[in-house]
This record gives structure tokens, sequence and C-alpha cells, in this order.
């Protein structure tokens, strides 16, 4: 099946070393996909199912906004992406825009960047064992992805591709339950109690409670629940490909809808069970992964489905896959945890702090008026302190000597040129460093395959004369007079969301404060 979205891009894609290389038919799922970008208004000519459209519009998700123009609606779409799986089978794939020029001439560059972009995070959080604010959008995918293809594959068939990859290493795992059951043949313990309750007038019956092995937990029905939510990606023949990685899995139930309504509960509970089991450290590594993974897959189809005002009713016992991620969000933890790892590898003395809140303006009775939260705090400790504990709290400058270095701002938007920076960027900007006293401030944005190289913005001091006109006194991001100033020098730095990092050498300064 063709879509009718005339900014899809036709291509297969078979990775040797992943499990899509034995899928014969990729190209045909492949097809089945219509993708959208970043602000984008859609119509219903742009889906090949006119009743796809219009299911999207009784839904209400947050990501679109419904408008009308010229006699006809429009979903516009916001600042997500991810993938959203249309009633007629097909799926809606939402990749991020980052300029008009280059965002449909190249899918399967995106879509290779942005499966990095989640990998690469999740990989980064691997090794320093903690995860960032925010993360559970972005925090269950795995360590160990294979290396993506030249042709990417979309984000429904890598989705699917990661939840298979995990599953291959786990098979339902057996535990001993305890059942109780009334009887006529006493088998495991009596129990007194419950016998003189219920078989007082029927002493031929017996309540005992045995100990059975049986795979139906808690953690193997909450990974089935998942594997029945992403089933629809494969086709006919996959599955029968899948068969055998598929076959343990059959005989088990998935979670009841009464179950599905206090999901966090009861993943409690199947982490809980799985960490008492007697598994190898690799099986109950794997399982963890796959629970974390399938607890986050359901509840995102329970936060996402919008307000539901679909008149048809849809069947809520099956949950629909929809997958929507903040792209500000997924981009400001990539970027933070990027230049973070840039500045440990400069120095051990640079400490890196992830969206630390702190009160920064007070009224005259010392309450909290306004408080700040930049994205990424680098805090440079003395030589002779050997303190490098990680934390996601603020420094006490008490017990810790040194002094806050850089104040970074990550911004998802396309910056053009330097002057296209806005006034409350630049104001935000200038109130964090100045309210960290930090040596620099930077405002980091995406580039896409661009060579622009970092970019000082030179701020202006006036200073009264003496016959109240204001002139222009000096530059202090030249490095002339910064020590005679509370200003710290700002910088434009471009990241290069192909590489994953920032264009150009270091800025100046990053070791001399």
């Amino acid at each position: 099946m063709r879509t009718h979205n005339k900014y899809y891009a036709q291509g297969n894609y078979i990775n040797a070393d992943s499990f899509y290389a034995h899928m014969p038919n990729s190209q045909a799922l492949v097809a089945n996909v219509i993708t959208v970008f970043e602000h984008q208004r859609l119509t219903a000519h742009d889906f090949a199912h006119v009743s796809d459209f219009h299911w999207l519009m009784a839904q209400e998700f947050a990501v679109f906004t419904i408008k009308r123009k010229q006699g006809q609606w429009q979903l516009k779409v916001g600042h997500h992406i991810g993938i959203i799986l249309l009633p007629s089978g097909m799926t809606l794939e939402l990749l991020p825009k980052l300029n008009q020029s280059t965002q449909y001439n190249n899918i399967a560059q995106t879509r290779h960047w942005v499966q990095g972009m989640l990998s690469d995070l999740t990989r980064l959080d691997a090794r320093q064992s903690r995860k960032l604010p925010s993360m559970k959008n972005l925090g269950q995918f795995s360590d160990q992805s294979m290396p993506l293809s030249v042709e990417a594959p979309p984000l429904s068939d890598w989705l699917l591709e990661q939840f298979l990859q995990r599953l291959v290493h786990y098979q339902p795992t057996q535990h001993y339950q305890a059942q109780i059951n009334n009887q006529s043949s006493l088998q495991g313990r009596l129990l007194i109690k419950e016998q003189l309750r219920y078989n007082s007038m029927q002493p031929h019956k017996f309540v005992c409670e045995r100990s059975v092995l049986s795979q139906d937990m808690l953690a193997n029905r909450l990974i089935k629940s998942a594997l029945l939510y992403l089933m629809p990606l494969l086709s006919q023949s996959s599955q029968s490909m899948c068969s055998t990685l598929l076959q343990p899995w059959r005989p088990l139930s998935g979670l009841s809808r009464q179950e599905r309504l206090r999901l966090s509960s009861i993943y409690t509970q199947a982490k809980r069970q799985l960490d008492i089991q007697p598994l190898q450290k690799q099986k109950l590594h794997a399982a963890q992964q796959l629970v974390d993974l399938a607890y986050w897959l359901l509840q995102q189809s329970e936060a996402a489905t919008g307000y539901g005002i679909d008149p048809a009713k849809p069947n809520r016992s099956q949950p629909r896959l929809c997958l929507l991620i903040d792209m500000n969000q997924a981009f400001e933890q990539w970027a933070s945890q990027r230049i973070a790892s840039m500045f440990q590898q400069v120095s051990s003395h640079y400490r890196a702090f992830y969206q630390t809140q702190s009160v920064w303006l007070n009224d005259s009775e010392g309450q909290a008026c306004v408080s700040i939260r930049p994205d990424l705090l680098i805090y440079k400790t003395a030589d002779n302190d050997n303190n490098q504990n990680q934390s996601d709290t603020a420094v006490s400058k008490e017990t810790v000597n040194g002094c806050y270095s850089h104040v970074i701002d990550i911004k998802w938007k396309y910056l053009p040129h330097a002057g296209a920076i806005t006034a409350s960027d630049a104001y935000q900007l200038t109130s964090y460093a100045q309210a960290y006293q930090a040596g620099q401030g930077w405002m980091v944005y995406p580039v896409l395959g661009d060579k622009r190289r970092p970019v000082a913005l030179k701020q202006q001091i006036y200073r009264d004369n003496g016959d109240n006109k204001s002139n222009i006194s000096s530059d202090i991001s030249d490095g002339t007079n910064s020590n005679h100033s509370n200003h710290a020098d700002l910088w434009l730095i471009p990241f290069d969301v192909l590489t994953g990092m920032v264009n150009g050498d270091l800025p100046v300064n990053l070791n001399e404060e």
C-alpha cells in the first residue's frame, strides 16, 4: 500500500546485524508509514484513508492543534516526535524539523540521527548509573542498540526492533506461586482456620495451600501486554518468522483493563517479584529492561489517548500504540549529556548539574518570588579539591571550593544567524549568568551538518558620563576588561545533530577561569 502523503520517502532498509535483516517484506512495512514533520499542517488529503484523519481529529491529541482554513479542517503538528498507529493499520511517523530546506530531502538521515539521539541518551545514562530529569520518555531504549543502517527504518519499526532485541535474551520465567483450593483430595498444607469456616458441613473437602510452578507472574504479563501492543507492527509473514521467539509467550495472558488502571502499582510489584527470582545476572538485567520498556509503552497508551470524543467508542481493552515525545525536552537532555561529557573529558575538575532549580528573586520578607532552572550548570572545583561526587543538587560553596564556570541554556529552535537570537533568550541567558556569577553563558542551538562555529556576543556597557547622557563605554566579550566587570562572556554554540557534538573548537577560556 502506498501512502498519499507527498512528503513520504520510499525505500527499504536491510541491516545485516539486526533482526530485520531476516524480514523479506521490510519494504512493505515502510510503505505503510505516513511521515510528517513538526509544524506541518495536515489535511484529509495527506492520508491514504480519510477515516484516519477524522479519527485523529476526534482523539484531540495534545500534539496537534485543530485549525479551520479555507473551508477545510487542518491538524498542525506541534513540537513532538513519535508514532501513532492509525485505525487503518498505517503508522503516522512524526519527525523533527530543523529548517525548510533540509527536512524533506533526506528522511532517512533524519530518522538516523533521531534514533541515534534516543539510543545515545541511554548509553550515557547507563555509564553514569543515573537518570536525568524527565527521562521517562527516553530512558527505556537499549544501551546495546545495533548500529543503524544507511537507510534507517521508520521510528515504529525501530521501536519494535528494540523490543524484540530484548525478547531474544529473555523467556517467561517460572516461579512457585501459592495456590489455595477447596478440593476433595488433601494436597499441600491444610489450612485449619479456613477448613473449619468453609467445610464444617462437608468434611469430604479440604482447603489446601500448595506451591505450583507457574509463568503467570506480573512481570511476564506486563511484557505480554506490551507485546500485544506492538504486534500490529508485524506483518503476517514476519509473525511466522518470529514464531519461535513468540511461542513461549502465547499461553500467557496480558493485564486486564482493571489492572491497567493501576499500572504503577502493578509495575512496582512486578519489579519486586523479579528481584527475588533466582535468575542469572544477564537474564535478570534483560528481564528488568523488558519490564521497564513494557511499563512505559503501556503507560504511554493510557496517557496519550487524548480526550476521546470519538462517537464510535473504540475498544479500550486493547491499547493502541501511541508514542509522543516532546522534542524540546529530548534535545535539551541529549545536548546536556553530550556537553557535560565534553567538559569532563577536558578536566576532572568540571562537574555538571542538570536543570538545577534555584531561587532567583526574594521579596523583602525573604519569600521566594521567582526561581530559575538552567538546562546545564558547569561547576569548576579548585585544583586541590578531590571531592568529585556527582549530584543533581546545587553545589554548596561551604563544602566545595570553586565556582560556576558556565551556565548553559539549550534551545530546540532554528537559528539561521546570530542576529536571529530573540531578546527574551538573551535576557534569560544574561540573567542566568549573573545569578550564578558564571564566567561564560552559552546558548546552544541545533544545526544539521552545518559548519558554523561558535559566535561570541559582545555585550555593550552603558555608563553615565556625568551629564545624564549614556555613552557606549566598551565591549566586555573581547577579554580586554572582563576582569573589571561582573558580566559574563556570552556565546552562541551550534550543536550538530548528525555528530552529537558542538561545532568547531572549544570556545576560548574554557580552561581558564
